[in-house]
């Protein structure tokens, strides 16, 4: 059941609509019941099948959320390839015939994709940013100077990173994708540069990124290109990699501090908690701006 506010504010009736059109595609929790309109209970709600798994490995030092878990090689092998494929089998879901009626849909070959994120989180920003923060209006500006055509839009998962799926450590498969409450329809390149952000991933000792703690930037988009046919266009993922950054900031900086300020959630102490992760997002905004982050 939705708490009164958080880090983020989203649908319920969405999120039911595309569990249900990825049942079967991907691995993903059984719907039971779904309220998008609180009637039942007073606050949206949606109630899905228990499904086994954990989020990070038993030998792991990370938090349940499974952000900064280390995978061993074994394992995170088996779960690489599932978890780009996955990515793939997403983005090659027909939207169209998926019964996703509350989804709107950004026109081909234009701008409308990019355009509608910007405004999305530009709107989150100026109802719930508590201090002023240049580096965002920065940003704001440089995402709408350079917005990206894109081509043919896909369903986009919205949150796809580790932690946010399930899996089975003996068997090393995933058991089910999570989270899908920003799932919606656009460019593939954002799901992409998502997984991207230094949050959900670490460097090794040569300095080498590996998202999510598995594999590098660029066995994922070479995993991925040949998996879709797509080419991956550098310009356009540095773009979403700029507004990955914008809107997390938003979330944590303006969102998370307005629900804790007002005792609206539950988790007012983590809430709290996550603005302290602006500071590292604000320096990795800071590279992708002046171009000395690839």
């Amino acid at each position: 059941m939705d708490p009164r506010e958080g880090i983020i504010e989203t649908c319920r009736r969405r999120e039911a609509q595309v569990l249900r059109a990825v049942a079967g595609v991907v691995p993903v929790p059984p719907v039971l019941t779904e309220d998008g309109d609180g009637e039942t209970m007073g606050q949206p709600l949606m109630v899905t099948g228990f499904v086994g798994g954990v989020t990070k490995p038993s030998d792991s030092g990370a938090g349940p959320s499974g952000l900064k878990a280390r995978f061993g090689e074994s394992l995170g092998a088996a779960l690489t390839s599932q978890f780009i494929g996955y990515l793939a089998a997403i983005h090659a879901v027909d939207y169209r015939a998926a019964g996703l009626d509350d989804f709107a849909v950004p026109r081909p070959e234009t701008t409308d994709a990019a355009l509608w994120q910007v405004n999305y989180w530009t709107r989150v920003r100026a109802l719930e940013e508590t201090d002023s923060l240049p580096l965002l209006t920065l940003a704001e500006t440089w995402l709408y100077d350079h917005l990206p055509v894109c081509e043919q839009p896909v369903l986009l998962h919205g949150d796809y990173r580790v932690g946010n799926f399930l899996f089975d450590e003996e068997r090393q498969e995933i058991t089910a994708l999570l989270d899908w409450e920003l799932t919606h329809i656009g460019d593939f390149h954002e799901d992409l540069a998502y997984s991207f952000e230094p949050l959900f991933g670490h460097r090794d000792a040569d300095g080498v990124f590996h998202v999510g703690s598995m594999f590098t930037t660029e066995h994922l988009i070479s995993r991925y290109e040949a998996l879709t046919g797509r080419t991956v266009n550098p310009a356009t993922l540095h773009w979403y990699r700029v507004l990955t950054s914008y809107k997390l900031i938003a979330m944590n900086h303006c969102s998370s501090i307005i629900a804790a300020r007002d005792g609206t959630n539950h988790q007012n102490a983590l809430l709290a908690f996550l603005a302290s992760c602006t500071a590292g997002m604000s320096d990795t905004l800071c590279e992708l701006l002046s171009g000395e982050m690839a």
